[in-house]
């Protein structure tokens, strides 16, 4: 087959593969528990509701549990767009701004959820009540995250747009079926939903808001009295640890927690020790 098949056959696949227009939808929401203080949860490129519901769901006893698919993953909308952080944080307002109508909420990201809950909280003061930051990806600027990302696994894919769109879209489009099989360790339902993303929607977001956005601004924007809890694996190869103490020492108040041996999965493989810290940091 020549290259100029090969290019259609590409192209055709990316076009299936995103949608083509915004439906106007809000982002899919799943809720757990009937009582107690409101805990929002936002998960990380590619990740969905079904990968805070493996870890929080027995806290559903304690506190009501907002569980949130971000634009374009799980089964929220996946409009063709710029996944900008801006974009990422007008389709989160819809869905928490009427839930902090009733008092503040406390966020709860894992990787980039946690890059957005700092944002959401910096720009909306009034509808946090804390922060819990789990796996927070923090570098100085986009190039010294391209060269701390080119050191894992894949890192040179990670770090060129057009290979990791390929990798994405083809991957998902070729192979997807047979992930679950190769998970290993991984839950199924988490290899699954990497599935449910698009090419544009991951590569977008990765490059807009890891690559492209100073989350330095919102940290130092974020109110002073404002609870900041931070989880953190020492192991972590897409998020290093020294940028969690970069955190500590701008912010002295913030609660630091770091778990020897372990990655960037953090929640899937500590989950008591995980619900443990989310309890610490907001009583029932």
């Amino acid at each position: 087959m020549g290259t100029g098949a090969v290019a259609v056959g590409i192209a055709a696949l990316a076009i299936v593969d995103a949608d083509g227009a915004d439906t106007g939808r809000p982002l899919f929401v799943r809720r757990l528990g009937d009582s107690g203080p409101l805990l929002v949860f936002l998960p990380g490129i590619g990740a969905t509701t079904r990968f805070w519901e493996l870890v929080v769901a027995p806290l559903a006893d304690r506190y009501r549990l907002v569980l949130i698919d971000l634009l374009g993953f799980g089964r929220s909308p996946k409009p063709w767009t710029t996944y900008s952080v801006d974009r990422h944080l007008a389709e989160l307002e819809r869905v928490i701004a009427p839930l902090a109508a009733d008092g503040p909420v406390t966020l709860v990201g894992h990787s980039l959820g946690a890059r957005l809950a700092v944002t959401y909280a910096a720009r909306n003061p009034t509808h946090v009540r804390g922060l819990v930051l789990v796996s927070l990806p923090y570098f100085t600027g986009g190039e010294e995250a391209k060269r701390f990302l080119r050191q894992g696994d894949s890192g040179w894919v990670r770090t060129h747009l057009v290979p990791l769109a390929l990798w994405c879209l083809l991957g998902r489009r070729l192979l997807g079926w047979a992930a679950p099989m190769m998970a290993g360790d991984v839950p199924r339902e988490v290899v699954e939903d990497m599935n449910q993303m698009t090419w544009r929607s991951s590569t977008s977001t990765l490059w807009e808001a890891i690559y492209r956005y100073d989350l330095s601004v919102d940290l130092r924007r974020l109110r002073a009295n404002l609870p900041v809890t931070l989880l953190h694996g020492d192991q972590d190869q897409s998020a290093p640890v020294s940028g969690v103490w970069d955190i500590s020492r701008q912010r002295p108040s913030a609660i630091v927690r770091v778990r020897e041996g372990e990655g960037h999965a953090l929640p899937l493989n500590q989950r008591e020790w995980v619900r443990e810290q989310i309890g610490g940091a907001v009583p029932a």
